[in-house]
């Protein structure tokens, strides 16, 4: 049974700044509801309920967020705001969660090493990288859990991408498997040249390993960069046994890209009954305002 997730939150989010000088880049809001916040609604609904926030200093702001805030309550309270002190006492209900803190910043394999205590070595759990946010409600983190249980492997998660982006990943050398979605994963490599890379299949922020990976990160000297990674950890796994990839079902969002932050919050909107009439018919206006302007001046169409 997978009841625990570690998520490496440390990073400093300097893409987003000024913003995140003093606000944590995970509180940043898709719509309405912090990024961070996505995350661990996908680990409830897996059937996980004890979450540890890898964090560093400056990030308290993360924990208060699943916290009480009892000024707040008292307030809507007061106001008769009846449906958002639910929604506040529901965001403090979600789950355990826990922080320890990342001091120096040493690699994901170091980050993912930090919950070895909380955890422990007989236990399986679940890491997830705080940027990366998939379309709600998807179940694809429960399907992992699932195949884990299935084939007492490691699971890891697979996305296909154009073969000149491998070099920002880690990618996957894979063997298919009777399901379509599933692969053995043999080997992973950190960050490859394009003419190297084994597959144009990457590692994307979700993995389901057992306790044993924290002896192996003991073990793992810095590699590329480095830092301690955790597709080195990943690699002397399948050395003994393949992995289990799964092929991403799910729209994925890079929250801690600009573009994919925006992407995420407009694709969200599309799909929320409160804002879709409303968002969609502008957006298109909007749109067609742009064709027309960059026709009359020479420029390229927007889209």
């Amino acid at each position: 049974m997978v009841r625990r997730a570690v998520l490496p939150v440390a990073g400093l989010g300097t893409r987003f700044l000024p913003v995140t000088k003093s606000v944590p880049k995970e509180l940043l809001p898709i719509v309405d509801k912090p990024a961070i916040q996505y995350i661990v609604e996908e680990c409830v609904a897996a059937g996980i309920d004890d979450v540890l926030f890898v964090t560093s200093a400056g990030k308290s702001a993360l924990e208060d967020h699943f916290d009480r805030s009892l000024a707040l309550e008292s307030a809507l309270q007061e106001k008769g705001k009846l449906d958002d002190l639910a929604m506040v006492r529901e965001v403090a209900g979600l789950a355990d969660v826990h922080c320890i803190r990342q001091g120096e910043a040493l690699g994901l394999g170091h980050a993912v090493r930090m919950g070895a205590s909380h955890v422990g070595a007989d236990e399986s759990f679940a890491v997830i990288l705080g940027d990366d946010l998939l379309a709600p409600g998807s179940g694809f983190l429960g399907r992992m859990i699932e195949a884990h249980h299935r084939t007492s492997r490691p699971v890891v998660a697979l996305m296909e991408v154009p073969p000149d982006e491998v070099r920002r990943y880690g990618v996957a050398e894979v063997t298919a498997t009777a399901r379509p979605d599933e692969f053995e994963v043999t080997g992973v490599v950190e960050k490859p040249d394009p003419a190297d890379a084994p597959s144009n299949l990457i590692l994307v922020g979700r993995y389901v390993l057992p306790g044993s990976i924290f002896a192996v990160l003991d073990e793992t000297p810095p590699g590329h960069g480095g830092e301690i990674q955790l597709t080195d950890a990943l690699q002397t796994l399948a050395d003994d046994e393949p992995l289990t990839g799964l092929l991403l079902d799910s729209p994925r969002y890079d929250t801690g890209d600009k573009l994919g932050y925006l992407k995420a919050n407009l694709e969200v909107a599309a799909t929320r009954d409160d804002l879709a009439p409303s968002l969609l018919p502008w957006l298109r206006s909007w749109l067609d305002e742009q064709e027309a302007r960059a026709g009359s001046t020479g420029q390229d169409d927007p889209r």
